[in-house]
């Protein structure tokens, strides 16, 4: 179950797409380029540039543009700048909402020195290293990378299975030394029923937190879909 939760938290890197939980209609298919003087939309489907102003460029033509057009325009941009900005937030909070429950856990559980807790902060640093490849703060804003999403799902895993190796090690260790401190009975009966106890702890908690990942995830899917509708239509209107 531990393995469950962490697991969780390593798929929030993509919450972007959310696959999380939660499978999306939409996969995008396009970077979205935030700075303060334009949004820029490039990939699969052209390369549309768009100012605050509602002022387009697409595939290096700038259009003229009615005024329903630049009112639509506008309206995208804004959504965009909007957008993007929430779901970085809203994943970097939930990925340390679990880091923090899981800490109290291992602390209260195991101890306060308990070796788990400094992996358990490593797992989280390199995480949102991953979670900055899929959106990227620069200087001048944000940068989302439609191509890194797949390799950051795998890294991920890869993360999260490295560091499993390690926290199951400490805390058979750090368990069965307590146990054989305490004296008395089965030390391998204490360990045991001392790892049911962490278990049990994780998998209450890993409830209590599911249904925000996954209502996240839905969120995050709806956005995504009424972005890809806004900038079809628009680029619609174009042609």
């Amino acid at each position: 179950m531990m393995h469950k939760t962490l697991l969780a938290v390593a798929l929030m890197t993509t919450a972007l797409t959310a696959h999380a939980e939660y499978k999306c209609e939409v996969t995008p298919r396009d970077d979205v380029i935030l700075n303060p003087q334009t949004v820029q939309v490039k990939g699969e489907n052209g390369n549309l540039v768009i100012t605050p102003d509602g002022n387009v460029m697409f595939n290096g033509k700038q259009y003229t543009l009615s005024a329903a057009q630049r009112e639509q325009a506008k309206d995208y941009q804004a959504d965009l700048r909007a957008a993007l900005p929430w779901i970085d937030e809203g994943a970097l909070t939930r990925v340390e909402k679990g880091r923090v429950a899981l800490d109290k856990i291992i602390a209260k559980e195991v101890g306060e020195n308990s070796n788990m807790r400094s992996r358990l902060t490593k797992l989280d640093a390199q995480l949102k290293e991953q979670m900055n490849r899929i959106l990227e703060h620069r200087t001048d804003g944000l940068t989302f990378h439609y191509k890194a999403i797949d390799q950051v799902r795998a890294d991920g895993q890869n993360l999260v299975n490295q560091a499993m190796g390690g926290i199951l090690q400490d805390s058979i260790n750090e368990m069965g030394a307590k146990a054989v401190l305490k004296g008395g009975g089965n030390p391998l009966q204490g360990v045991l029923g001392s790892l049911g106890g962490l278990q049990t702890s994780i998998q209450n908690e890993w409830k209590n937190q599911e249904a925000d990942f996954q209502k996240f995830g839905k969120d995050v899917c709806k956005r995504v879909v009424s972005l890809e509708d806004s900038r079809k239509a628009l680029v619609g209107s174009l042609k």
